[in-house]
């Protein structure tokens, strides 16, 4: 919401905001445009008549007192997607959607025409090198590249984000079950892709992921009329723990690791190809792409250790980027440090998935919060119920900070590698000591 309103401001709107709290990056960078709410809370004497527009996000609540406000006055609310759809509606729009590596997609696509100085409007949900603000919006641009989320849109609007973009090209990363305590089974999932596929546009484009059994099936069911582009992982090998990538050009070397990564990045590159970019000019820009942010990323250590943090929040991104690291790290020690975090992950019927999901590590630990279980006013989970789930004797897991911190401290992180898997922060851990 506050990269909107940055690019909101950007493009020429006025525009003023309410939260209930307001955290960095977002509190500086909103402060630095001059639109930092002068105290937080909510305000129903600020929404007049005279506001064009009011953009709900996801987290405020139905009985918002501003949003009671506006309905009173009948203002026009959007949701944030909605909004995004009609600052785009007369541009080509271009949607990444899958349950994972939408993100990494995202951006490589991003850096690719960032490199060539092609100019577009986009969403992205990470930080990207390169990049001051995640929104960008223009009078000009005829493209705009868009992260599509299956997540609900707002509180007063329950379709998926990216039912709203109605995309003239489209790429879908994968189907595997995720946002279990909004859809509560497999196939209500699965049917927001169905949907998906039957909002683009007529004659448009569909890139997909061959390997993907679920997404073949919705592919193959599809009624509407599109052009259909197939894509799988591309042959390549690791050179002293550096990935290059097999081409008809000769080896591509990647500063990005993962099977998994090098499946996002063939999507990419036949996105880009719609977009005009050749083949040869998207391998000379992805050579410099170093990964989107929290996703394998490289974390500077002081001690000059190895670790990379990854967002991995579900079953299927932590299988995927555990197979990465051992593929990758074949040599060294390898530690697997997974936090629990979000309301998915912590649902027993969610956890039968994580099956297997951190073998091949040297050390597997797990950690999940004993008191946010209390928050979350979810029932208590034992350590030996998750080594069940995971199906793996030998996890270590963790319900304190405290200690897991002491655990931590405890380890030599210059023998080894570390690779930190987490949408929070362990408990406050910090990773570059």
């Amino acid at each position: 919401m506050h990269n909107l309103a940055i690019a909101l401001k950007d493009k020429g709107y006025q525009v003023t905001g309410s939260d209930d709290a307001i955290f960095e990056p977002s509190r500086s960078r909103l402060e630095k445009k001059g639109i930092l709410p002068e105290e937080m809370g909510w305000f129903p004497e600020k929404i007049t008549s005279d506001i064009e527009a009011v953009i709900l996000g996801m987290h405020a609540h139905q009985d918002n007192p501003e949003l009671a406000k506006a309905k009173e006055l009948g203002l026009k609310i959007y949701s944030y997607p909605e909004f995004l759809y009609e600052q785009s509606k007369n541009k080509t729009r271009v949607v990444i959607a899958g349950s994972h590596g939408k993100t990494t997609i995202t951006s490589m696509i991003l850096h690719v025409l960032n490199f060539h100085q092609k100019d577009v409007d986009f969403m992205v949900g990470a930080q990207l090198e390169g990049f001051d603000c995640m929104v960008k919006l223009t009078q000009d641009n005829d493209f705009m590249v868009l992260e599509g989320d299956e997540y609900l849109s707002s509180p007063i609007d329950l379709r998926s984000k990216f039912l709203l973009y109605q995309p003239n090209i489209a790429l879908m990363s994968g189907i595997a079950w995720d946002h279990i305590n909004v859809f509560k089974t497999f196939d209500d999932y699965i049917e927001q892709f169905r949907k998906f596929v039957a909002s683009i546009t007529a004659g448009g484009v569909l890139v997909y992921n061959e390997e993907d059994a679920e997404v073949v099936k919705v592919v193959e069911a599809a009624e509407n009329y599109f052009r259909k582009i197939p894509y799988k992982t591309p042959e390549y090998e690791i050179i002293n723990e550096k990935v290059h990538l097999k081409t008809e050009m000769g080896d591509v070397p990647l500063s990005v690791f993962g099977a998994h990564n090098l499946l996002n990045l063939e999507g990419a590159r036949h996105i880009c190809h719609t977009l005009g970019i050749m083949d040869e000019d998207f391998y000379e820009a992805i050579m410099s792409f170093k990964g989107a942010s929290k996703r394998l990323e490289k974390v500077e250590r002081e001690d000059k250790g190895t670790l990379y943090k990854d967002f991995a929040h579900a079953p299927s991104k932590v299988k995927a980027a555990v197979k990465a690291f051992n593929e990758q790290f074949k040599k060294d020690k390898k530690y697997g440090f997974l936090e629990l975090h979000t309301y998915s992950s912590l649902n027993p019927v969610f956890l039968e998935q994580y099956d297997h999901a951190m073998d091949g590590l040297d050390e597997a630990i797990v950690f999940y919060s004993e008191d946010a279980l209390k928050i979350k006013r979810m029932e208590p989970i034992s350590p030996e119920f998750i080594k069940e789930k995971f199906k793996n004797e030998n996890l270590k897991v963790f319900t304190n900070a405290e200690e897991l911190h002491a655990y931590w401290d405890l380890l030599d992180k210059t023998k080894g590698v570390f690779l930190m898997m987490s949408s929070g922060n362990f408990g406050g851990l910090d990773l570059t000591k």
